[in-house]
């Protein structure tokens, strides 16, 4: 974003999920290797470009790096940018038929149906929702988009704290929202692709899928049920 090559968080949303997934103390995956590509600028937001960028760089490390998973945690609403939503969308959709697995938050836009944002609306990635969240994204019957495929905790999530050293605050910090929802999925995806290496993209959708709890919610609302890492890894 800002041309830099050196690690920084000028905002902390990344840091926060970079430690969800695979944080050394209260990670999801903590012996995973991540690979941070920064898409969002200090105020959180980013565009289209950028975003582009960083799918094209994945597709062309891909095997250097054998990056087998990529976190997706922002979204933004199609009516806003139906050009640059069509470009996203595809963009995901690339990187799923190269065989990478794709999991995107489905957004806090909620609790509204049709609200999953983009690229959480791409039916072949997993969208991944929170169930305790009153703003998660949902999916439209009317639309046929049975969107999230499931959901996750989202409200409280301790993670690292990238502003911790200068202004002399807790290493963890809490925060809410879809975006904290996705990296714990897309670490019980590294846990899966660690004990099972060889299962392709599509297998590891079907088997997280079908591995959630059922919280008896309606499906554009909770989509196959709540995580369970330890049905998944069985």
């Amino acid at each position: 974003v800002n041309g830099r090559i050196d690690r920084y968080d000028d905002n902390g949303h990344g840091t926060h999920v970079c430690g969800i997934i695979g944080g050394n103390r209260i990670g999801m995956a903590p012996e995973c290797n991540m690979i941070v590509l920064k898409v969002l600028d200090e105020t959180g937001n980013g565009n289209v470009g950028h975003s582009m960028r960083a799918f094209r760089w994945i597709l062309e490390n891909r095997e250097t790096y054998n990056i087998r998973v990529v976190n997706i945690s922002m979204g933004m609403e199609r009516e806003q940018n139906r050009e640059g939503a069509r470009y996203i969308l595809g963009g995901v959709e690339l990187l799923w038929d190269m065989g990478i697995v794709v999991v995107a938050a489905a957004g806090n836009l909620g609790p509204e149906a049709g609200s999953i944002t983009i690229p959480g609306l791409h039916k072949k990635i997993i969208t991944v929702g929170s169930y305790d969240h009153i703003k998660s994204g949902q999916g439209s019957i009317s639309e046929n988009i049975l969107k999230p495929d499931l959901v996750a905790p989202g409200t409280r999530i301790f993670s690292c704290n990238a502003n911790w050293k200068d202004k002399e605050r807790q290493l963890y910090v809490a925060k809410n929202g879809t975006s904290m929802s996705t990296p714990i999925v897309t670490g019980a995806i590294a846990q899966l692709l660690s004990k099972y290496p060889d299962v392709p993209n599509y297998e590891v959708k079907r088997r997280i899928m079908s591995s959630c709890d059922d919280l008896k919610l309606p499906r554009i609302r909770q989509g196959s049920g709540l995580l369970n890492v330890g049905k998944l890894l069985k």
